[in-house]
């Protein structure tokens, strides 16, 4: 956090709004610029870049902006109307997407701007939104601090992400996270399908948040650039530059102070996790690391999250003397639209949001004695995105979610302590799993003491949601841990909260330009000193006690804490020797809290060059033989064509069979009989995990008897019954029966795998 300047709420000066456009804009088009750059290094064709930003700029920016100026009363900045336009854009994108696929036209997708852009246009009323003159102009330092957050995370993603996944494997010895390929299968099947199904059985319904993949196949087919090419280059990086500017301008709307948004930006993307280990095992999950490029759909969710909370905002009420221009009765639009979207872009947004509602509602009516309609109205809206989620996007499919309490600590607790010792070391994880994720959010601590607990009604909102992620990710369990993604959705509330609280405290210290100065190189130095450290100390500590994992961030945070308990008591001895620090004691500890975790993405990097692709999660190999032979297939096959393949199982243990195969469906975009089955809705949850058997015998049997002892009636009823028209030999799986050639056309052959067409 760098110094800020006091009274940040105030509009900008006259002479901010002459600057010349080259100096005005010199922050966006460095920030662009460095992300080009980190891509070009990472291998992306510059033409691919080129293509992209068209599709950007074109198709997304342009109508979302149109759009947004149109439903909000008053204009405020430009980077706010192009952020929230940008958002809005991909909205109307996800709209358009279904109805172009849905018609049997994806292809045309390319056209649907112009839905938007020929009425604004032809109709008079609307032409005005074309052009717009701001009162109000980001500040320099703003500007320059946010390019500096998007910057800084691109880097992190060439780290961590980048540099260790080639967009297509190169050599036989390739390994990747274990969920990417299913993540690149699912945005294939969105390429010609809708709702798209499971793409590793065909016809199998897909009850699942898939809005994010179906804009990951719209960019593709808009840009035209590569499918792999836009999953493990483009979308990630876009994705997280726009969350971070979308948090910076949203904590600048509803708290009316410009550098509330751009600290919550630095929460969010800067400072990470309060961890003492090596990066590789991540206790509690993460916020942020890791997440972003592992599950692009959570990131996805915050572009419309973000925006949803904005809206929201203004529907339960400003802030008491925010500058900042209303929305009007667009806010109920707004909020309508990202409603509707996030239902479909993570099951965890809706969740946390109703809750947040509902708190807001309970918290007004407890001290108040009222409760506004207008908080009702939207309590009710939530309930309803909710429902319509629950029941027609997952048709009630758990996901293997179950309500079980505290089960993401229990790990850490083991069993057969004394009752006293149980206590103590569940009061202890407890501990680490708030400092671990939620030191972040240590500045609504501070807020709620400037305000003696009195929060305004769109602060409560913010304190719902915050609350409410953490809470339902221990209520709630999940086997594979995805009960985490509730305490990123709350996060996103969080910080901005935080970041408010922050920033009312550096106002109550009024800082000189000297001060500003020094604390922002302390916390600077701050921040390297404990990166240092981890870098040079941290392990990967012992497995066994259970709790041992959760030690070093306990022993870590109690050194700081006797540290800054030290300073507390020669505090006063420090203000008599310079009685400038009177009065700004609280902001001094609150900062160092705050980045106390910046270490945490400088760890996930490291840890990237020894652990990479996934670091405590699983990995499965990606030959380039395999992802050669699907992307044959891709080449040669209509969407439409259902591909068969032996490949079923990750792996075999004991003759179980690890049914988390993705990679053909992954890299052909094609829908397969029976790949690997263990992320299918209904399977999701089951006792046995992925070693659960295929739920259709009759089918798998069909499937397996073409390859180890295939007769014309066999293929004859792959192809009339299940509509199979290729054949996928994996080789290393089991050789495919010779009598394959003489009943089916061989079409590509390499060392590892087969293809044939079915006559």
């Amino acid at each position: 956090m760098t110094a800020l300047a006091t009274g940040d709420s105030a509009p900008p000066t006259v002479a901010t709004r002459r600057a010349p456009a080259a100096v005005r804009f010199a922050p966006a088009v460095a920030g662009y610029a460095f992300v080009a750059i980190v891509l070009l290094t990472a291998g992306t064709a510059p033409l691919d870049i080129v293509r992209w930003t068209a599709y950007a700029l074109l198709a997304v920016l342009l109508p979302g902006t149109l759009a947004y100026r149109a439903l909000r009363r008053r204009p405020h900045t430009l980077v706010e109307d192009l952020a929230l336009g940008a958002a809005v854009g991909l909205v109307l994108e996800l709209a358009a997407w279904a109805v172009f696929t849905a018609a049997g036209r994806p292809g045309w997708l390319w056209l649907w701007p112009l839905a938007v852009l020929l009425p604004f246009a032809a109709v008079p009323r609307l032409r005005r939104h074309w052009r717009v003159r701001y009162d109000t102009v980001a500040p320099t330092g703003w500007a320059w601090s946010l390019a500096a957050v998007v910057a800084g995370f691109a880097l992190y993603l060439n780290e961590s992400f980048l540099k260790v996944n080639p967009v297509l494997p190169t050599d036989e010895g390739q390994a990747q996270y274990i969920d990417l390929a299913f993540q690149l299968s699912i945005a294939g099947a969105a390429t010609h399908q809708v709702p798209p199904d499971v793409p590793q059985v065909a016809g199998e319904p897909l009850h699942y948040h898939w809005f994010g993949f179906a804009h990951l196949a719209a960019t593709s087919l808009v840009s035209g650039v590569d499918l792999p090419t836009v999953f493990f280059r483009l979308a990630v990086p876009a994705l997280c530059a726009l969350a971070a500017v979308l948090v910076a301008v949203v904590g600048w709307r509803i708290s009316g102070r410009p550098y509330a948004g751009v600290v919550a930006a630095a929460l969010m993307f800067t400072v990470g996790e309060f961890a003492f280990e090596n990066g590789f095992r991540q206790l509690f999950g993460t916020q942020a690391t890791f997440i972003v490029w592992g599950s692009p759909s959570m990131t996805y969710s915050w572009v419309l999250l973000l925006p949803l909370i904005a809206a929201l905002g203004e529907v339960v009420g400003r802030a008491r003397g925010v500058a900042v221009p209303p929305l009007g009765r667009g806010a109920w639009t707004l909020a309508l639209l990202f409603l509707a979207a996030s239902t479909g872009a993570k099951a965890s947004s809706a969740p946390v949001v109703l809750a947040a509602l509902g708190f807001t509602a309970a918290v007004l009516l407890a001290v108040r004695r009222r409760l506004p309609r207008a908080v009702l109205v939207a309590a009710g809206l939530a309930l309803a995105a909710q429902v319509f989620a629950t029941c027609v996007l997952f048709a009630f499919e758990s996901h293997g979610v179950t309500v079980d309490p505290f089960s993401g600590l229990r790990t850490y607790v083991g069993p057969g302590h004394s009752a006293g010792a149980s206590v103590l070391i569940w009061l202890a994880v407890l501990l680490a799993f708030l400092l671990n994720l939620q030191l972040r959010l240590t500045g609504v601590a501070g807020l709620l003491r400037l305000r003696r607990g009195r929060l305004e009604p769109v602060q409560l909102f913010l304190l719902g949601g915050a609350l409410a992620g953490p809470a339902i990710y221990l209520l709630v369990g999940h086997p594979g841990g995805s009960n985490q993604y509730f305490t990123r959705a709350g996060f996103a509330f969080g910080v901005l909260l935080s970041a408010w609280g922050w920033v009312e405290m550096a106002d109550r210290a009024a800082l000189p330009a000297r001060g500003r100065l020094l604390l922002g190189g302390a916390t600077a130095g701050f921040a390297v000193l404990l990166t240092a450290v981890q870098l040079s100390s941290a392990t990967t500590t012992p497995s066994t006690p259970a709790y041992a994992p959760v030690l070093p961030l306990l022993l870590w945070a109690a050194a700081l804490t006797v540290v800054a308990l030290l300073v507390a008591l020669y505090w006063p001895a420090l203000v008599e020797r310079w009685p400038a620090l009177a009065g700004r004691g609280a902001l001094l500890l609150l900062t160092p809290v705050l980045v106390a975790g910046a270490p945490g993405l400088v760890m996930d990097a490291a840890a990237a060059r020894h652990y990479p692709n996934g670091g405590a999660y699983p990995v499965v190999a990606m030959p380039a033989s395999r992802v050669e032979a699907a992307r044959w297939v891709r080449a040669h096959s209509d969407p439409d064509d259902v591909v068969a393949t032996n490949a079923h199982c990750r792996a075999v243990v004991d003759g179980w069979c690890d049914a988390r195969s993705f990679w053909l469906s992954g890299y052909a975009e094609r829908s397969v009989l029976v790949e690997g089955w263990a992320f299918a809705p209904r399977m999701v949850g089951l006792p046995e995990g992925p070693y659960a058997p295929f739920w259709d015998t009759e089918r798998l049997r069909a499937n397996d008897v073409a390859f180890t002892a295939p007769t014309a009636a066999r293929l004859a009823e792959l192809r009339d019954r299940y509509g199979v028209r290729w054949l996928v030999a994996d080789r290393e799986t089991g050789p495919e029966s010779p009598e394959l050639r003489s009943l089916a056309d061989l079409r590509f052959s390499n060392e590892r795998t087969a293809v044939y067409r079915l006559r």
